[in-house]
């Protein structure tokens, strides 16, 4: 059967790594669609993604994937291939804001949003209704320090029983521990105002308001150990000015809290971001 798939790898920089790659699968009856490439000079690292297909009676996937195992060890290459018929399978935490699942949702309704949303889960019970509207399954799971190690073990359990690949922590007002960001290293995303580490701590826009900021903005990054500090991989901003109040500042940066993740999980799901190290290479 015809298929269509992305190649993403990340190696040592050296000549000849886009001659063997084109190479490799024009040998295999692949036809490139799109290809992105960027050399990073000071890591001395080269990313690519590739976006081909394979007419039918050529090479299966898994062949390709078997086959490319030698050119992957002759360069030093951390290399994998998306199957784009597979929509990237999702968990969505969230706590008692909703504006950036509520915005997910109505992508993924639309068809804008590229991934297969698997259940919503809350340490609170408000969104179980715009759960159910969507019939997708909601699991409530209260945290309390005394009850979080077992939130996080039913809360795993739920990611393997579901073959989860991304997690989506769209304002989940709870601190991961060391263990659960380990095992989701590269597939969970999270979302937080820019002010960091300036206004820290609970209401952030009416600390921003008594300093007079001039802009607001959102960064969605993955989780790691290190709080709010894990590979970026979008950002933006919106200006800002005296007439507003707190309430027109949270308002304002809520809705660049809803674009920013939106492109971040689009982006991921569409499997354009590769991780360098502590930052990202994203193909947009």
């Amino acid at each position: 059967m015809p298929f269509s798939s992305i190649l993403t790898l990340s190696c040592p920089d050296r000549p000849g790594i886009v001659y063997r790659v084109s190479e490799f699968l024009y040998a295999r009856g692949a036809n490139i669609v799109d290809s992105a490439q960027f050399d990073d000079k000071h890591s001395d690292r080269f990313f690519m993604r590739v976006h081909f297909e394979v007419a039918a009676g050529e090479a299966t996937l898994a062949a390709l994937e078997s086959d490319f195992d030698a050119l992957a060890a002759e360069f030093g290459m951390q290399a994998r291939f998306h199957d784009t018929a597979r929509k990237t399978r999702t968990v969505i935490l969230v706590s008692q804001h909703g504006h950036c699942l509520n915005d997910l949702l109505y992508r993924w309704q639309t068809g804008a949003l590229p991934i297969d949303i698997a259940a919503i889960v809350s340490n609170h019970r408000d969104f179980y209704r715009l759960a159910a509207s969507h019939d997708i399954p909601f699991h409530h799971v209260p945290v309390t320090r005394d009850t979080k190690a077992a939130a996080e073990r039913k809360l795993t359990e739920l990611i393997d029983e579901q073959g989860v690949d991304l997690v989506v922590l769209a304002r989940y007002m709870q601190i991961l521990s060391p263990e659960l960001c380990a095992r989701l290293e590269g597939r969970a995303i999270n979302i937080h105002h820019s002010f960091l580490p300036s206004f820290k701590g609970a209401r952030p826009y009416y600390q921003a308001f008594d300093r007079g900021v001039k802009l607001i903005g959102a960064t969605a990054h993955y989780v790691t150990t290190d709080l709010d500090e894990g590979p970026i991989i979008e950002q933006d901003i919106a200006r800002v000015d005296h007439r507003m109040d707190p309430d027109a500042l949270t308002l304002a940066g809520r809705d660049v809290e809803s674009m920013v993740l939106a492109r971040a999980v689009t982006w991921h799901a569409q499997h354009r971001v590769i991780l360098n190290g502590s930052k990202t290479v994203v193909f947009r």
